[in-house]
């Protein structure tokens, strides 16, 4: 068993300092008050008890608040006064320096709180450490300085969660949809230098990939850009190639039929260099905040505005999942599955059904599904019918990174709809386990406390809005003045951007199925229970709507892809409520509104029921199902994607990619227990090196492959398949 310093380190497990530690207390009360030895003793022993039966590592501050209690039920008052006496006094000490002790085993590679962090970020390397030691700080000038103490202390408690307040202190914002289109056609400025308008394909895709780098290093959640926009630049080699093949053939008896060949030859070889170039230098790129990008890569035939753009869009989308079927590869030299760039292929009339002219994308789409994880799928047909804009009209269109979607947007100048060059402001989360807990099963309560609670989101967005109030052009030029999101002067506030539906600010949530549950005694897709879980979510979008009709800020409701918050939210319940069988028991709290990953359910009818959810939750969601290895079942694939057409907006296939680069094993690394703690082990050669594994599973929407939590390794674990 493990338990978990102030620090950060995680260090065994060790009995004699609680009873150390009680002993101290016991001395420094009258004689005759004291306990025995035995009674010290058996507090330890029940205390080491209950840490067991966590079944995870706890914390110092857990141990000493199980002590108390246990000091208390023994009516020891008087050595509880004295020992939480200690305790208050030692914490006044530390106050000083927390954050330097946290920065410092950072350093050291032992802050497992912060190596298990993200995903997709290692914490051994030193881009990364010198990204967390400015997280730690803007953490701590957050929580001292720039939010109100409640916020502050409603999240260290669990009750939200103020997302990202590793990057609060700067003027940043969370994710956006950048407008590669403007910046290519229109030229923009990397580093002071000016890049113009490429005049080629192979040259807009290495521009692109710079461009991406520059998004990411100046915010801090996701990014989308879409193929569409590259699909001009092939014409353009086209042309270029023509005219090449043209000059060296003059005066050769050569066919026109054969030149033709010879320019398609060449220019595919073109395409194949450029989308290697965005492939490759997006996985082996490192951000100033020491990782590779998160972006999304949108690949939509519908956007093509020409039967030839059209046509060269294939090309470069076949080509993408081509390249991204092979993978990468790794240390050893074998291919393995990259975690970015996400892809995502919608689903349209054109691709959908066998004779449709694009069928053969969506087979290969299929098969590389069922080998890397992606493609993730977005219904044309759906996202028509849910997006719908002032003007009446339907719009399909990419999220920002893994799910946050823009709400419909018209430009008041073009009255023009308009997505690419928006962006979030930022998340704030509610934790629904913790209001109908603290409800104690009373509705009258659960919803007096769920609007309290509301309210305390409410402000800590109001926040994240403020912070970026008055925030200059200058803060981030690639975003603000060179086209990623605006053309703004020098000098000039980016605060028109903020109000009017131009940038979303999101209401997150999380554990509606363990909040249904315990009002209820029954899983949301239970009949009796859904209507309460519909009447929470539009409980969330009504709030939503009030706020942004009185401040005209477009706040939406987002289902949050908790990945290290979700051991956050089930700890902190843990110690606000104890151990409640189907609620608290597990180190994890279910994602959104998903149906909880335990639950048998097949994947049809888990997708019709998530869709109703997802129609509830505009400003951001993504459903899935966890499948077995389906390369030789394409057939299946295919069907899943032709229900997820018709029946729901957005989707993804969860499958296993795992390889022990110390056997050579290529198949499923499997999750063991040792001495209460979850590790990956490889079932051949038994290997527990993760720098020998390779690793790759959903957590949140993107695919992680740095290792997780053990709230998150415990929910991989517990999934069951769907099909």
């Amino acid at each position: 068993m493990k338990i978990i310093k102030r620090n950060g380190t995680e260090v065994p497990f060790d009995i004699t300092k609680i009873i150390v530690a009680v002993s101290k207390a016991n001395q420094s009360v009258d004689e005759k008050l004291r306990l025995s030895r035995e009674q010290i003793t058996q507090i330890a022993a029940a205390v080491t008890d209950k840490c067991q039966c966590l079944n995870r590592a706890v914390s110092v501050e857990e141990v000493q608040d199980m002590v108390e209690n246990q000091l208390m039920d023994i009516q020891a008052h008087d050595v509880a006064r004295h020992y939480i006496t200690y305790r208050y006094v030692q914490n006044l000490k530390r106050q000083t320096n927390t954050t330097d002790e946290r920065i410092l085993s950072l350093i050291e590679c032992n802050n497992e709180e912060v190596k298990q962090e993200n995903s997709n970020k290692n914490p051994t390397v030193n881009s990364v450490q010198r990204d967390y030691m400015a997280g730690e700080i803007s953490k701590d000038l957050t929580a001292r300085l720039l939010l109100p103490p409640d916020i502050v202390k409603a999240h260290q408690e669990g009750l939200i969660h103020f997302h990202d307040a590793d990057y609060f202190a700067q003027h940043m914002h969370n994710c956006d949809l950048v407008n590669l289109e403007d910046m290519l056609q229109n030229g923009t400025v990397i580093s002071g230098t000016f890049i113009e308008k490429p005049h080629s394909f192979s040259t807009a895709c290495n521009i692109a990939t710079q461009i991406i780098a520059q998004v990411a290093s100046n915010q801090y959640g996701g990014q989308s850009i879409s193929l569409t926009h590259l699909a001009p630049f092939v014409d353009v080699s086209r042309k270029k190639i023509a005219a090449e093949v043209e000059s060296e053939m003059e005066g050769l008896p050569v066919t026109e039929e054969r030149k033709k060949q010879i320019v398609e030859k060449r220019l595919r070889a073109e395409i194949n260099r450029g989308v290697q170039t965005i492939q490759y230098q997006v996985v082996t790129l490192m951000t100033t905040n020491g990782q590779a990008p998160f972006i999304t890569v949108f690949m939509y035939l519908g956007e093509a505005r020409s039967p030839q753009e059209k046509a060269d869009l294939a090309i470069i989308i076949e080509e993408t999942i081509r390249q991204r079927y092979q993978g990468v590869k790794n240390e050893a030299g074998v291919w393995i599955t990259p975690a970015f760039p996400k892809l995502i292929y919608v689903l349209e009339e054109d691709n959908i059904r066998p004779g449709s002219p694009y069928y053969y994308l969506t087979e290969l789409a299929a098969k590389c599904t069922a080998k890397r994880m992606v493609p993730d799928y977005i219904s044309e047909k759906k996202m028509l019918e849910l997006k719908v804009d002032k003007n009446g009209e339907g719009h399909c269109y990419t999220c920002m990174g893994c799910r946050s979607f823009l709400t419909p947007y018209v430009d008041p100048e073009t009255n023009k709809p308009k997505y690419y060059g928006r962006f979030n402001q930022g998340v704030v989360t509610i934790n629904l386990v913790d209001v109908a807990l603290s409800s104690g099963g009373s509705f009258e309560q659960f919803w007096k406390i769920f609007d309290e609670r509301l309210d305390l989101c409410h402000r800590a967005l109001q926040a994240r809005h403020k912070r970026l109030l008055g925030t200059l052009s200058d803060a981030a030029p690639i975003l603000w003045q060179y086209g990623a999101l605006a053309r703004l002067k020098k000098g000039e506030k980016i605060d028109k951007l903020l109000f009017g539906g131009y940038s979303t600010i999101s209401l997150g949530y999380a554990g509606l199925y363990e909040c249904v549950k315990y009002m209820t005694g029954k899983s949301h897709t239970d009949a009796e229970a859904k209507p309460f879980a519909l009447s929470v979510m539009q409980h969330m979008n009504d709030c939503c709507k009030a706020w942004k009709q009185a401040e005209n800020i477009d706040y939406s409701l987002y289902g949050t892809p908790l990945e290290s918050t979700t051991y956050k939210f089930a700890t902190c319940l843990q110690k606000r409520f104890g151990i409640i069988p189907g609620i608290t028991d597990k180190n994890y709290i279910t994602n959104s509104y998903h149906v909880h990953v335990s639950e048998q359910i097949d994947a049809f009818t888990k997708l019709k029921f998530e869709s109703e959810f997802q129609k509830l939750s505009p400003g951001g969601a993504i459903s899935y199902v966890e499948v077995p290895n389906m390369q030789d079942n394409l057939e299946a694939v295919m069907s899943v994607l032709q229900f997820i057409y018709d029946n729901i907006m957005y989707a993804e296939l969860n499958t296993k990619s795992d390889y022990c680069q110390c056997c050579g094993y290529d198949g499923e690394i499997r999750i063991v227990e040792d001495d209460g703690k979850l590790v990956w082990e490889c079932p051949k050669c038994g290997n527990r090196d993760q720098s020998k594994l390779n690793v790759a599973r959903r957590t949140c929407g993107y695919i992680g492959t740095q290792f997780w939590n053990q709230g998150r390794t415990q929910e991989i674990r517990d999934r069951v398949l769907h099909l």
